[in-house]
């Protein structure tokens, strides 16, 4: 399946999240998952929701016959993304309370999200993606 993927970090966010939405129209379906960075020790993410939503996250979209735009979003190391003032935190379009969240983009707004605690469960995926 013709799936684009876009990487993003804290600083850089800004600047792929313009070209991400400029080039939105061309897909079924526009995705952005915010992710905790991965620990270079191990190359897994210091979230352990993240290290459980991701393969079955990848695995459900990697599946679809849609074009579909992937923004993956790395929030921080965790000290950075434990402060409350954290720019996603605070952002008044996303207002992220945990990671990972898997939001649904349409339209130059949020149609759907699944938050940490159900980002990993297949039907919740099956059903965002439907919504599209």
């Amino acid at each position: 399946m013709p799936m684009k993927v876009l990487d993003a970090t804290l600083s850089t966010f800004q600047g792929v999240f313009e070209k991400f939405t400029s080039e939105a129209a061309n897909n079924k379906a526009n995705l952005i998952l915010f992710l905790a960075d991965k620990d270079p020790s191990t190359n897994l993410s210091w979230c352990p929701d993240c290290v459980r939503a991701e393969p079955v996250i990848y695995k459900k979209l990697e599946a679809s016959s849609d074009n579909v735009a992937l923004l993956r979003a790395y929030v921080g190391d965790r000290p950075t993304w434990r402060n409350p003032h954290h720019p996603l935190r605070s952002d008044s379009t996303f207002k992220l309370t945990g990671v990972p969240t898997l939001i649904s983009w349409e339209d130059g707004a949020i149609k759907g999200r699944l938050e940490d605690h159900e980002a990993h469960l297949e039907r919740k995926i099956d059903t965002l993606l439907s919504d599209d």
